[in-house]
């Protein structure tokens, strides 16, 4: 058996007027994050954990900001293609470890939910997806409830 780890990361800035996406879940917030699609930093630092690990370049590669057709698209969507980029190549996922950075809203309720969702797009075991929130006690952007920040490790397995 063949194993490798990529590691991603990603980062996107509150915006008023739209849902809060994270682990493919909808957060109740005040805001949402600004981005291209639907801005689940959670999603998009795990999907360049994957493409990572297959030396396979990285989200932005696969589906460009440019793209008209994935404005506004479901993060999920992305993690489930990028899945299937790696099935196709001959990978599985072995586990995720992710650490997402917020100051607000408090996120450790719906890590499970998360934790299932995810588990369940990338057809392994939630107990496979280890996911843990943490503040930057009011350092930097996030500190300054500008944004969220998300990092994730992915072991792949051929």
């Amino acid at each position: 058996m063949k194993i490798r780890v990529g590691m991603g990361y990603d980062v996107h800035q509150f915006a008023e007027g739209r849902p809060l996406w994270l682990g493919g879940i909808e957060i109740p917030h005040s805001q949402g994050l600004l981005g291209h699609s639907d801005a689940d930093v959670l999603i998009h630092a795990i999907c360049d954990a994957l493409l990572g690990a297959a030396a396979m370049r990285d989200i932005g590669y696969h589906f460009p900001d440019t793209a008209e057709e994935l404005t506004g698209i479901d993060s999920k969507i992305l993690l489930r293609q990028t899945i299937n980029l790696l099935a196709d190549a001959g990978w599985r996922v072995g586990n995720i470890d992710a650490t997402v950075c917020a100051e607000r809203p408090k996120l450790n309720p719906h890590i499970p939910a998360m934790q299932a969702c995810m588990a369940a797009l990338m057809g392994i075991d939630p107990e496979d997806v280890s996911i843990k929130a943490t503040t930057t006690e009011k350092l930097g952007f996030v500190g300054r409830q500008e944004g969220i920040s998300a990092y994730a490790v992915a072991l792949i397995e051929k």
